[in-house]
């Protein structure tokens, strides 16, 4: 039996197939057929496409490494159609076009699609769908990247944003089991002292006196302070206690003289030994309250960025408190490259009518970028309202953008960062988002000062 011809073949061809027979042969006449083996490369990932490219058999492919290993964006099997569309202006793929399997192509070159366009209309409808399907798996598949890639630095920031209160509540509940016990000890000879009611009172003012008006003392007036408390111990021959918790909580060899003359001397060792006991252990419950309040703060930033358990629906949205959550997720990243970070948003600022997933994705993507542009440096966030619209400033004090990348930074897939630091699509992805939400993503960049500016309409 004899092989199919190429213009049977394009009959068949499920993309292709319902095109009038007098166009395929326009195809046939205009394109020539060729082969490639498995790795061979059809487009490289730095261009340019060639031509308009009928896939007749075969698998090609492309895949993406974003830092987190290749991933395949994209890929065609016999039957699909790949390469210059009518109309389309691509110049060149995110990846490197490869075939998968051994693939029979036919290729029409890029000259000719303006020829193909005028003679060939319902040909022209056909490819011009398949242009706009291929634009919309590209763009779930960029969002896709970028969204990944934001998880991937959120969720190593809060790592290490996590792990501290974290260390510090197991820390301080390990401590406090051993405080408690001591606690008990001292109580109970504390108990055996039958001290009366006015004696008592003195020992109840000095516990409380850390949580009253004095300053929290300085490492080095804590240390000078302990010494202080400790010198005084050895003078009046209190031993087996630690000065440490009395210090901390603010008193001075002054209180002990003080609850010295109150109880007398032959009970200040047991009293004291109560007090510091006492201290001990409401100081290891403030922290560890401190350190779940931190905990709790951190989980609730991370609900309210992700906007979790929230309808996907238009909803009005506070700017502030996006930007506060955000400030919070990538605190952590601020801190390793020693960057300040400031926010000024007026109380009374309107809300805007949008995703809040989204625009938090948004302010995450600036205020990223931003870090990384002035390490050591200062970020500021501040917003404000006028004429309708909402006014988002991302601010920072670096070197700021050279003119031949500002022109270039809101391009799919270009970055200045190494490889595996970034997609290349965060900025594109927040110009979208803010295009969706009816806004204007600017940005204005000198030496010492770069800003992007985000605007939104008011929520009515």
């Amino acid at each position: 039996m004899d092989s199919p011809t190429l213009l049977e073949r394009l009959t068949a061809h499920r993309t292709l197939g319902a095109v009038p027979r007098e166009q395929l042969e326009w195809l046939v006449a205009h394109g020539h057929e060729h082969t490639l083996e498995p790795g061979d490369i059809l487009t490289p990932s730095t261009g340019p496409v060639t031509g308009l490219h009928v896939i007749l058999s075969g698998h090609l492919l492309i895949r993406v490494d974003s830092g987190a290993g290749p991933r395949i964006v994209m890929e065609w099997h016999g039957g699909d159609v790949t390469g210059v569309l009518p109309y389309s202006r691509i110049r060149k793929p995110p990846g490197s076009v490869v075939a998968e399997e051994r693939a029979s192509i036919l290729t029409v070159d890029k000259a000719e699609i303006p020829q193909l366009i005028r003679e060939c209309p319902d040909l022209t409808e056909v490819l011009v769908h398949v242009m706009l399907d291929r634009a919309r798996v590209f763009k779930s598949s960029e969002l896709l990247d970028e969204k990944m890639s934001s998880l991937g630095r959120l969720a190593a920031g809060l790592a290490h944003e996590l792990n501290n209160p974290a260390s510090a509540v197991s820390r301080s509940a390990k401590m406090l089991l051993d405080k408690v016990a001591e606690l008990e000890t001292a109580t109970r000879c504390f108990c055996g002292l039958n001290l009366s009611d006015s004696q008592c009172e003195v020992i109840s003012l000095l516990r409380q006196a850390h949580a009253a008006d004095r300053p929290r003392l300085s490492p080095l007036d804590l240390s000078d302070r302990t010494d202080e408390l400790e010198t005084w111990m050895e003078t009046h021959q209190v031993e087996g206690l630690d000065p440490a918790p009395l210090a901390e909580a603010g008193l001075a060899p002054a209180d002990l003289d003080q609850l010295s003359e109150a109880v007398g001397a032959a009970n200040v060792t047991p009293v004291l030994a109560q007090l510091s006991a006492s201290l001990s252990v409401r100081q290891l419950v403030t922290e560890i309250d401190t350190a779940s309040s931190r905990i709790h703060t951190l989980v609730a930033a991370v609900k309210g960025f992700t906007f979790v358990n929230q309808q996907a629906t238009l909803q009005p949205i506070a700017i502030g408190r996006g930007l506060a959550d955000t400030i919070t997720v990538l605190r952590s990243k601020a801190k390793g490259k020693r960057v300040e970070i400031d926010l000024h948003v007026p109380d009374d600022l309107p809300p805007v009518e949008g995703y809040g997933g989204e625009l938090n994705q948004v302010w995450a993507n600036l205020v990223d970028n931003a870090i990384d542009a002035t390490p050591g440096g200062h970020v500021r966030l501040e917003a404000s309202a006028a004429d309708g619209r909402v006014m988002v400033k991302v601010i920072d004090d670096g070197k700021g953008i050279p003119p031949d990348v500002l022109s270039r930074i809101f391009d799919p897939f270009f970055t200045t960062k190494e490889i595996g630091q970034g997609t290349g699509l965060g900025l594109d992805i927040a110009r979208r988002i803010v295009h969706r939400h009816r806004g204007a993503l600017d940005v204005h960049s000198g030496p010492g000062r770069t800003e992007f500016c985000v605007t939104l309409p008011i929520s009515k």
